[in-house]
């Protein structure tokens, strides 16, 4: 399902959002979240995401959040249709993943609709 130029794969345990279909991650990053909505969570990645890494050409956000015991675990990262370095863009990924403020407010955020 596309829902504004975005594909958003579900089913019972992970949700995807990618720009393109199919999905590739050709780097990512992951990371431990509390249960929130995974819809809403993955777009505010995606938005941090791309803002820090979209000077990376070719650069496409895949953000995929699957149900992990009682939390939620987080992959992010994506698709580079260029040559690239994959350490710097792993580097900067985790950067934006494990920023204390970016986690809080992505909580936040999500905690508004647990409904997915």
């Amino acid at each position: 399902m596309a829902r504004n130029n975005w594909h958003i794969e579900r089913d019972e345990d992970r949700l995807t959002l990618a720009r393109r279909l199919p999905s590739r991650f050709d780097f990512a990053v992951e990371a431990q979240f509390p249960a929130v909505n995974r819809l809403r969570l993955a777009q505010q990645i995606r938005q941090d995401l791309w803002r820090r890494l979209r000077a990376l050409r070719g650069y496409s956000p895949v953000i995929e959040v699957m149900r992990d015991g009682t939390g939620l675990r987080v992959r992010a990262g994506g698709q580079v249709d260029a040559k690239f370095s994959r350490s710097l863009a792993e580097a900067r990924a985790h950067d934006v993943l494990t920023n204390a403020a970016n986690h809080k407010r992505w909580v936040r955020y999500a905690s508004q609709g647990l409904t997915t």
